[in-house]
This record gives C-alpha cells, sequence and structure tokens, in this order.
C-alpha cells in the first residue's frame, strides 16, 4: 500500500471522528469539515517525506484541532469562543495524543444528532450522515442513490448552511426534544439501510454498500446509547435484514424470492448479532420489526414460519405507527396463517389509500393472492400492474415473468 493510500484509507475510518472532534470547537460542522480535509492535505503532503505516523489517527486530529483553534483565535470574537471552548487552551499547540475515548464518544454522538437534524429535510439528512458519519464522497453518495454528483453536492452544502443559519447547537438532546430527534436519527438510518436493500430505481436491487454503511452506523449508534432499547431494535433489525442479503439474488442479480430463497446462504453470524441486539432491544417500532425479521431468521425452512406470531407482530406495529404499508405486510403475514381467503378482503381494503396508489407492491401482493385462489386471469393483469408501477429494472423483469408464467 502506497502513502497515499494509507493516508486516504486511515482518514475514511477516523474522519467522522476527527470532524466530530473539530465541530467541538468551531461549533460548525461545515467549517469542521473543511479542516479535517485540510489535514488530510497535510498528511498526503507531509507523511511520503516522513513516513506514517505510530498513531495516525491522531496525527490528523491533532492537525485539525490545531488549525481550529488557530481559526479561532483569529476571529474578532475570540474571547467569546474561547470561552465556548473552554478556558484552558494555552498559547501552545495541542498534544498529539487523541482524546480520551469518552469524550470522543461524546463528540461522535453529538455529530450524528447534528447531521440528523429535523430543520433539514429527509434527503438532506441522508446525504450528510453519509458524508460526515460514513465518510463517503459526495460521488459515492450520488452513485449509490442513481443522483448527479453536483445535486448531492448542492445538498450537502445547503445543508450545512441551513443548520449554520439556523443556529442548531452541537450537542445530544435531553428532555422532551430527546426522543424526536433520536427518531429523526434511526430513521436516516433505517432509510439508507432500505435503500440498500431494495433500492427504489435502477438495474439492481441491492446496493450492498449502503445496506454496509447503514448496518455500520446502528452498531456505532448502539455502542454510543447502550441505554436506549430502539436503538437495540434498529440494529437488531438491520442484522436480522443483512443476513439474507446474499440470498436475495440470483447468479445473474435477478431477485429471490423469500420462500425460495437458500437459507443455508443467510449470514448465520450477523443472525446472532441479530439475537444478541434483541437482548437489549424494546417494544418501540424498530424493536417489533426486528422481532418479525427474528421470526423469520429462526426457521430453517420457509415452511417452518411461524406465520401466526409474524400477523400478530404486525397487528402490534400497525398499533405503534399506523400506516398503509404495514396493514399491507400485514395481510401477506394473514394470508400464510389463514389462507389468502382471509387475506384478500384486507388487500382490497386498501385499495383507495392515496399512499398506495403508485406502490408496485399493493397490485403484486394481490397477485399472488390470485393466484393462490386459483384465478390467473386476474393475477396477470395485477403482476403486469405491478411491473409498470416499479422503478427497479430488476423487480419489474421479476413481475412480468411471473406475469407470462401465468
Amino acid at each position: 500500500m502506497s502513502t497515499a493510500q494509507a493516508v486516504e484509507a486511515v482518514f475514511r475510518i477516523e474522519s467522522a471522528r476527527i470532524i466530530a472532534g473539530v465541530t467541538r470547537i468551531v461549533r460548525d460542522v461545515g467549517i469542521a469539515e473543511e479542516l479535517a480535509q485540510d489535514a488530510l492535505v497535510a498528511a498526503l503532503e507531509q507523511w511520503p517525506a516522513t513516513g506514517v505516523p505510530d498513531r495516525p489517527g491522531a496525527w490528523l486530529m491533532a492537525t485539525a484541532k490545531h488549525r481550529a483553534i488557530d481559526l479561532v483565535r483569529r476571529k474578532e470574537t475570540y474571547a467569546r469562543k474561547l470561552a465556548e471552548v473552554g478556558r484552558t487552551l494555552e498559547d501552545v499547540p495541542p498534544p498529539a495524543e487523541p482524546a480520551e475515548p469518552d469524550a470522543i464518544d461524546d463528540d461522535l454522538l453529538r455529530l450524528i444528532f447534528t447531521a440528523c437534524h429535523p430543520v433539514l429535510a429527509t434527503e438532506a439528512r441522508i446525504a450528510l450522515t453519509l458524508r460526515l458519519m460514513g465518510g463517503l464522497t459526495t460521488q459515492e453518495i450520488a452513485r449509490a442513490f442513481l443522483a448527479s454528483e453536483s445535486a448531492v453536492a448542492q445538498r450537502i452544502v445547503r445543508a450545512k448552511r441551513t443548520l449554520a443559519t439556523a443556529g442548531v447547537p452541537f450537542e445530544v438532546p435531553y428532555g422532551a426534544d430527546r426522543e424526536a430527534r433520536l427518531a429523526s436519527v434511526l430513521e436516516v438510518i433505517y432509510l439508507v439501510f432500505n435503500e440498500g436493500y431494495s433500492a427504489t430505481a435502477g438495474e439492481d436491487l441491492l446496493r450492498p454498500a449502503l445496506c454496509e454503511d447503514a448496518l455500520r452506523l446502528a452498531r456505532v449508534l448502539a455502542g454510543l446509547m447502550p441505554e436506549e432499547p430502539e436503538v437495540h431494535g434498529l440494529a437488531a433489525l438491520l442484522e436480522f435484514q443483512a443476513s439474507r442479503t446474499a440470498a436475495r439474488t440470483g447468479p445473474d442479480g435477478e431477485p429471490v424470492l423469500l420462500a425460495d430463497q437458500n437459507r443455508a446462504r443467510w449470514n448465520r453470524l450477523l443472525i446472532l448479532r441479530g439475537v444478541e441486539a434483541m437482548r437489549h432491544a424494546g417494544i418501540g417500532p424498530y424493536s417489533v420489526q426486528a422481532a418479525i425479521a427474528g421470526c423469520h431468521a429462526a426457521a430453517l425452512r420457509y415452511e417452518d414460519t411461524d406465520w401466526t406470531t409474524i400477523a400478530t407482530l404486525y397487528g402490534r406495529l400497525v398499533a405503534l405507527v399506523p400506516s398503509p404499508v404495514v396493514e399491507l405486510n400485514r395481510a401477506v403475514a394473514v394470508s400464510m396463517a389463514q389462507g389468502p381467503e382471509a387475506a384478500l378482503p384486507l388487500v382490497d381494503a386498501l385499495a383507495s389509500e392515496p399512499a398506495l396508489r403508485a406502490y408496485h407492491l399493493l397490485p403484486s401482493v394481490r397477485g399472488d393472492l390470485l393466484e393462490r385462489l386459483g384465478r390467473p386471469a386476474e393475477a396477470r393483469a395485477e403482476f403486469e400492474r405491478a411491473a409498470s408501477l416499479t422503478r427497479n429494472e430488476s423487480e419489474r423483469a421479476l413481475l412480468r415473468r411471473r406475469a407470462e408464467r401465468l
């Protein structure tokens, strides 16, 4: 590995900690990221001549913090800013050693709550979180979401500007605000994972890199907030879901339905991690979804799936977060537990839901029920409609095959 490659690798691993540590000094995530990038440039200039330091992460952190302190001192509001940073700064360079682990963890927690602040639109929160916490480049984020690089760059710039203009504090919320702010953080991680697990558009069903980024963020958050049951619930859900990734597509990338998946290809280590996370989960929406995913993971064969329990859990989820999508999932579970004739009225009742009007899984589920009820012509029409609604090429091909088979 060349020195430049070593620098890039270290920075990818340490960037979130560096940005978090610097943000505590300058109180602006945009400026903090620029200073972290300055430290990266300094490393690219100096390390080829001096060699990679024994503690490269500490070197980058110290360099970025030193530049942050210099910036604060150059500002006209030096005295006020110095009071915010602390009264212990001396007129000497910062130590090369990293901060205490607990302080680094606190800063990371502040950073993720800042990046996921509700003042930002959902797309902005996702892009900024992947940039600051995931260490992804603008190009990588654009490629993952099939967006133009310029659009993603503008989204990130606007997000930083919004945070600065709104004066969003660099802190972990407490009290009444905490639950809502944590829900925003969990939503971002969940949405990132889902886009990787079932891509909404493009040719590929899966984008594994996004799943990995979301799973890593969920694990980091669980380590930072060990007393929050829903954080563990989300981590468990993502572990269980990620365990199936290898079995969800065939050799040519075509989708493989749950009933047809080779469960020997499910990742048992991730399942065990999901089981362990469930020990600390609670009774919130992510924890209930994790329990449903855990039921699937516990079944060694599709025929062994405990659909009665899954249908009951979906009923509990509907009570927590009323949603036509959750109702549709519950109908699927009811069809497996009690038969398609019990589920079809539930699905038909959702046909008028505005939120499902362009949702391809509604006609897809209805087509499956009609096929099982021996009504092939109607089923074919539903699969064809579902194929026309999805923007994912792999799913469209699968639905068309199901229609043609009928």
